[in-house]
């Protein structure tokens, strides 16, 4: 076959490796707008994974026992992984990872705002694992098949140790139910303060009108959530993720006995799914938290902890460099 020439053929030929449900791979033409939207969300993604340490993090000195340090410690080793496999897979799109850093750094790529929340108590570490990674494993799990085939590969990692973190904080939330009532309450304390953000911000704004939409504002989300899924960047929308994440989430919350802070949640028959109150744009902005002390700490620590491994970075480069003339 011969190289298409024009921008039409190298575009019906970008329609045709969509219609066959293969793999876009570096070397494939794509459109301009396909590769920004892949970019952007592989961006933000492993801004997410690398800024969503710190709140856990922070607990890792003051864990209650030997056994939940080493798993707390293994949960945030493997959050820096995956932000190392999702820059591989936005670099090859063909930017550099110090411009993705920077971009981070300088406010002009943002990380997940489920992250701006500070985690208060040692419960809060169980409650993150079990709502917000829960939901990025719904989230997520689709994204084993997106189109990008770099984005696709580094996903079926991501997932596959993501569901051992949902599994290891439903424990930690199960092993505090089944404790003193003070343990119990400050279960339920997390679990009241982690619900939203979970639920709001993990699978972005409302782009339907049974999401929560005013009609204005469910259209502009539900032509990018279109366009995304057309180019099989996504494969369903926010709403529908969100939906799926509550009717998953309330029997695991019934059988540990604690209450989701929503008075609104219910079975409805007739839909064969929970009733809950819906994420409307004003809910929505404000479960963001941007204006939150630990909002602005989060970039300020990542900064730091930049400006501090810059020794690493060069040396690693100066041995390399050394390396490679000596052979």
């Amino acid at each position: 076959m011969s190289a298409p020439r024009s921008e039409q053929e190298l575009t019906e030929r970008f329609e045709a490796l969509l219609a066959e449900g293969a793999s876009v791979e570096p070397r494939d033409w794509v459109p301009d707008g396909y590769r920004r939207m892949v970019l952007r969300q592989v961006a933000q993604h492993a801004h997410s994974e690398i800024i969503g340490m710190q709140p856990e993090g922070a607990w890792l000195t003051r864990a209650p026992s030997l056994h939940r340090k080493s798993v707390l410690l293994s949960k945030v080793q493997d959050e820096a992984g995956h932000g190392m496999y999702l820059y591989s897979a936005a670099e090859t799109l063909g930017v550099d990872r110090e411009d993705l850093l920077d971009a981070l750094h300088t406010g002009r790529q943002r990380f997940a705002a489920t992250f701006n929340h500070p985690a208060l108590t040692w419960a809060d570490t169980g409650a993150i694992a079990w709502l917000t990674d829960g939901a990025a494993v719904l989230n997520q799990a689709p994204l084993c098949h997106t189109s990008y085939g770099p984005y696709a590969r580094a996903m079926r990692r991501v997932c596959q140790e993501e569901t051992f973190h949902v599994r290891q904080g439903y424990d930690q939330i199960r092993a505090l139910c089944q404790g003193t009532p003070e343990q119990r309450e400050m279960a339920q304390d997390a679990v009241n303060r982690w619900w939203l953000p979970a639920v709001a911000l993990m699978f972005g704004p409302p782009d339907t009108v049974a999401g929560g939409a005013d009609e204005r504002t469910a259209a502009m989300g539900a032509a990018v959530s279109r366009r995304a899924i057309a180019w099989g960047i996504k494969r369903h929308t926010n709403d529908e993720l969100r939906q799926r994440f509550v009717d998953q989430v309330v029997p695991q919350a019934e059988a540990l006995g604690l209450d989701l802070p929503d008075p609104n949640l219910r079975w409805n028959d007739e839909r064969g799914h929970y009733d809950f109150t819906p994420i409307t744009w004003e809910v929505y902005r404000d479960a963001l938290g941007d204006d939150l002390p630990s909002a602005r700490q989060r970039i300020a620590h990542r900064v730091a902890a930049h400006d501090d491994g810059a020794w690493v970075r060069e040396a690693a480069l100066a041995h390399a460099a050394r390396e490679e003339g000596t052979s």
